[in-house]
């Protein structure tokens, strides 16, 4: 199926994607870009992510964001933009939804203490196993392993990537995804909108989950331009909203405001720099430089913002101790399923005495990693017989 619609020269037409690793015949009611978001969406992978933290652990309170939510956020948000942008919207939102597939139980904290135990075995970084999730460990299939998505969707999936992962990548699959970071060669403009609009998702909802905890306050927020310009301009339109009772209204205002803002300040700067530079191909936006931005100022109180929540939000001592738990959580695990590689799955149990020392270890990160929050629990205190958090 062939839907160009109203996309410039420069985006991503689904008729002219580089395929599948394994070709297939055409759907005849979706683009390629519709069928990847569909398998993602179908996916174990994206399921289990409702279960898996942002900030707050998953216990900590219903309302709070999870990868899963963060994830329709960031696509709400990247297909806003591509639309105006007039870029491949269903491109957008597959990568959109899939960037955070390979993130592992307890968020950062979980990546960090997975990739030391992994020192020795390659390291561990969730971008890389967000791919290797749609390409080899999702079990759908009776053709191949994984989701057999599309080289586009595939490249915006792997944000970051190191030289010497991008050397093994390219050996294993030559001019594939791994090749542009060997060339400093910049992905689709979907891929750098998809990466943006996770910014401005996770400082948004950083902002209402801090507040909504108690971690931060308004008042501490007052310190962050960005935030408060749009709080209070909507005190100045709504005076009402100063009212103890409409705290939680005005939070929202301003949050809104502020992403509008954000929204509406990429589209200018990147249709400025489309205009500047006049790529005709997606080939010319490979070349050129970074062409999804913030204006100047705009990036700068972005940074502001983010130091703001590094500080009050993710270095919150309380934050802290959480992380240092779930730290604990991932390496006793690790230990225990090196050891003991019969403790997991069968599959993962079978990868683990099939190999060295290094084919072992991946096993078991790629079984951890694939942990919901609360499973990780669950197993650390079935092998341990010890609880570090109260469900």
């Amino acid at each position: 199926m062939n839907q160009n619609s109203n996309l410039t020269s420069y985006a991503s037409h689904a008729a002219a994607t580089r395929g599948r690793r394994y070709p297939e015949i055409d759907a005849p009611t979706r683009t390629d870009y519709q069928r990847d978001r569909d398998r993602i969406v179908h996916s174990t992978a994206f399921r289990r992510l409702v279960y898996k933290t942002q900030v707050f652990l998953n216990h900590e309170g219903d309302l709070f964001r999870t990868r899963l939510t963060h994830s329709l956020e960031v696509a709400q948000l990247g297909r806003s933009v591509a639309r105006s942008l007039r870029i491949n919207e269903d491109l957008v939102e597959a990568i959109s939804l899939a960037h955070d597939l390979g993130h592992t139980p307890f968020g950062h904290a979980g990546q960090d203490a997975l990739n030391v135990c992994m020192a020795d075995h390659g390291g561990f970084e969730h971008n890389l196993q967000s791919l290797r999730v749609v390409d080899t460990l999702e079990e759908r299939y009776p053709q191949y392993d994984g989701l057999n998505l599309t080289f586009e969707t595939r490249e915006g999936i792997l944000k970051h990537c190191s030289r010497v992962h991008a050397q093994q990548l390219e050996q294993r699959e030559p001019n594939g995804v791994g090749l542009r970071f060997l060339r400093r060669e910049q992905p689709s403009l979907e891929a750098q909108l998809c990466n943006l609009a996770d910014e401005i998702a996770y400082n948004a909802h950083d902002i209402d989950d801090g507040v909504r905890s108690g971690l931060i306050s308004m008042e501490q927020l007052q310190d962050v331009p960005l935030f408060d310009q749009y709080r209070t301009a909507a005190l100045n339109e709504f005076p009402e909203l100063a009212q103890s009772s409409m705290q939680r209204r005005l939070l929202y205002e301003a949050i809104r405001r502020m992403l509008s803002a954000q929204v509406y300040d990429v589209i200018a700067a990147t249709g400025a720099a489309l205009s500047q530079h006049a790529p005709g191909t997606v080939d010319d936006v490979r070349r050129l430089p970074p062409l999804v931005q913030f204006s100047n100022g705009m990036r700068d109180s972005s940074t502001v913002l983010k130091q703001f929540l590094f500080k009050h939000l993710y270095r919150h001592p309380q934050v802290m101790e959480t992380t240092g738990q779930a730290q604990e959580v991932v390496r006793a695990l690790f230990s225990a399923y090196m050891a003991v590689p019969t403790e997991m799955k069968a599959s993962f149990t079978h990868r683990a005495l099939s190999g060295d020392d290094t084919a072992r270890a991946r096993a078991v990160a790629d079984f951890i990693a694939g942990m919901t929050d609360r499973f990780a629990m669950r197993e650390h205190e079935r092998l341990t017989g010890r609880r570090l958090f109260s469900e």
